[in-house]
């Protein structure tokens, strides 16, 4: 999973959302951005790490990090992931975008990867999947139950042929993102439903995933029950806007 990026002349953008991540975050910077340097020859890229409300010392502790590569921002209240990346999008400048979970869940060596599979498939979009054949995998057998049920229902609400759809990293190209990110709503975690979702309707229909290497860590996950059920609204929410109300199409 460590296939080396060297012949694609292009600015990677990878957003990282961050919400009271004080003890890690630090840390999680150095990792994302020495992978990448290390992985992406003659590649250029940038951090965008966005800081989601103010709430504690994460965006000190990010400043620490010194590199050129890097970009933080914040603002004061909490505003959901979904926002986070939302902004983040809105400020990165490079022609690819992705979007990577702070907390190393998931291994950022897999954006080597994904970037292979852009390449390979020429896609709008490339989605981690934990499903793929190539993926390293250690999550939870009741979460692996429960994201089974969410993606079947997805299938059935949107018929996108993706297996994992909620994973914390993707890869997009900027014309695709200039033209979901003026429509999309959510702030939450079904923010990955309504960005696929609402590409495919304006027909960016080159959707792929790729293979991610994933170490769960419950002590640092900041996902909870009420979290899971919000996320079922928002899922319902975007089928009424999309297939009742057409308002993506407005």
């Amino acid at each position: 999973m460590n296939k080396k990026i060297s012949n694609i002349p292009r600015l990677l953008s990878v957003i990282v959302p961050a919400y009271k991540q004080e003890k890690t975050i630090q840390k999680d910077l150095v990792n994302i951005i020495t992978t990448l340097d290390q992985g992406l020859t003659n590649t250029n890229f940038e951090v965008v790490c966005i800081v989601d409300g103010e709430l504690d010392n994460t965006y000190k502790e990010a400043s620490k990090v010194k590199s050129d590569k890097l970009k933080i921002f914040s603002y004061k209240e909490n505003q959901g992931k979904g926002y986070a990346v939302r902004f983040g999008m809105s400020k990165a400048k490079g022609d690819l975008i992705s979007f990577l979970d702070a907390g190393m869940d998931i291994s950022p060596k897999g954006i080597m990867m994904l970037m292979a599979h852009m390449e390979w498939y020429d896609a709008d979009i490339i989605v981690g999947s934990k499903k793929h054949p190539a993926s390293r995998v250690n999550y939870p057998f009741l979460r692996s139950i429960l994201s089974f049920g969410y993606h079947f229902g997805v299938k059935i609400l949107f018929n996108l042929d993706v297996s994992d759809t909620q994973s914390g990293v993707k890869i997009f190209k900027r014309k695709v993102v200039e033209k979901i990110l003026p429509k999309l709503l959510v702030k939450s975690y079904a923010m990955d439903i309504e960005m696929l979702a609402v590409a495919r309707f304006l027909g960016f229909n080159r959707i792929y995933e790729g293979p991610i290497e994933v170490h769960f860590d419950k002590s640092m996950s900041k996902i909870k029950w009420i979290d899971g059920l919000k996320a079922i609204w928002d899922t319902l929410a975007v089928f009424y806007r999309l297939r009742i109300l057409h308002y993506y199409g407005k």
